[in-house]
């Protein structure tokens, strides 16, 4: 590459020598490493389509390995994070037991390295972003919705075009904040899961995504104060250590509304006056609620004989905001998010047909491996309840229990 990168490649020779030396990665004290000669890259241009990062990696390597047994274990760490490489070694040496007590990351140490490889990263294509961890491939993301999400038109153009639109604004002005409604297996979670898993390299992995579900981390009322602390803990901590963050709340019709109070500020508008590279986060909220306001709308659509394609999103999202303004308990539908219009868009998951039913069978047959037959599809589909009791249109259970019905067919 030009000549622009080699005063951010010195920087970064230098910055992990301080590093290492400071974390005890010398060999022993007193000892000094040897004048560094120029690294290969400085006596001449890499070649054009060369590949940089693999260039770097060598020279780096090559010039720590005078600095001791134990820096060579900083190394395999750096090295994975930054280049991924060595990364097999690295869990290897994890699960041996080390002959040197000492030998152990320390905590600060690793806090040091992480930081250092986000900002190798910002100065070279080891990834797009500038943060190995976010990936950000929109056009996966709208790919798999439509092969894998059946039955769900509005919702997957919703999501692609929001996410995609967010990540593209230069100075996000607030964070973007999705409200995912319908029946219990008609999708709100897979399309949350894929959200993350394209978002993110590590997916729901990622230390920059969190999922909260309700009655599982916040099961009693008694201990709410407690419980919001650690809440606004988490977020500010995601928030800190990176600079684009996800966070999902499953069963959101069930959280507190000191909880949600706790979670407003985070989602609020915020100056970015001057801020080049805006802090982006992205909330998406999963609830049950709406669904029969939803149900109501695709079955009125059917008896007049429109496809359930001619549903509009300004239809369902009006509905919805009139049903949630109605409810007289439930404290997410009247909480600050939708009173202080912090919600930008409600994404209505309409109820699953018999049709889609059999297309997430033959998906629940391909990603096990197994053969089918339309037959075999069929009989899947016939096993679930539908309802109304007249119509019997809609899959009552959407396609939640499908992957499990298979297993009456395996031989």
């Amino acid at each position: 590459m030009g000549q622009g990168r080699l005063p951010a490649l010195r920087g970064l020779g230098c910055c992990v020598l301080v590093l290492l030396l400071l974390l005890g990665g010398s060999g022993s004290p007193g000892t000094k490493p040897p004048p560094r000669g120029p690294w290969p890259e400085e006596s001449g241009p890499v070649p054009e389509g060369a590949p940089w990062g693999r260039v770097r990696y060598e020279a780096v390597k090559k010039h720590l390995g005078v600095v001791g047994a134990l820096s060579k274990h900083y190394w395999q760490y750096l090295a994975c994070k930054v280049w991924q490489e060595g990364c097999e070694e690295e869990k290897k040496q994890q699960g041996q037991a080390s002959p040197i007590p000492s030998w152990g990351f320390p905590l600060v140490g690793q806090d040091y390295l992480e930081i250092l490889s986000a900002w190798y990263c910002s100065f070279g294509k080891c990834c797009e972003t500038g943060d190995c961890r976010i990936i950000n491939n929109i056009t996966g993301l709208e790919a798999d919705l439509d092969g894998q999400l059946h039955g769900q038109h509005l919702a997957k153009e919703v999501v692609v075009q929001a996410v995609q639109g967010y990540l593209q604004s230069p100075q996000p002005q607030k964070a973007l904040v999705l409200s995912f409604h319908g029946w219990s297996g008609t999708g709100k979670n897979f399309v949350a899961r894929m959200v993350a898993s394209h978002l993110y390299r590590d997916g729901l992995k990622s230390d920059c995504v969190r999922v909260f579900v309700s009655l599982l981390h916040f099961p009693h009322h008694n201990y709410v104060d407690s419980y919001k602390v650690k809440l606004q803990r988490q977020i500010s901590e995601t928030l800190q250590r990176c600079r684009q963050a996800l966070f999902i709340f499953d069963e959101a019709e069930k959280l507190h509304s000191s909880l949600l109070d706790a979670i407003k500020p985070f989602m609020a508008q915020h100056d970015s006056k001057g801020q080049a590279d805006q802090q982006r986060s992205i909330f998406l909220f999963l609830s049950n609620l709406g669904g029969n306001t939803i149900n109501e709308v695709a079955l009125d659509f059917w008896r007049a004989g429109r496809a359930r394609e001619e549903i509009s999103l300004e239809l369902l999202e009006q509905r919805l905001r009139l049903e949630l303004q109605e409810a007289a308990v439930n404290s997410y539908a009247h909480s600050h998010l939708l009173r202080e219009n912090l919600i930008d868009f409600m994404v209505p998951f309409l109820p699953l047909e018999y049709q889609h039913v059999k297309l997430c069978a033959r998906d629940a047959f391909l990603a096990r491996g197994l053969p089918y037959t339309e037959t075999t599809l069929d009989e899947v589909a016939q096993m679930m309840v539908f309802v109304p009791k007249e119509e019997k249109l809609f899959s009552a259970q959407g396609c939640k229990s499908v992957p499990q019905r298979i297993n009456y067919f395996l031989p």
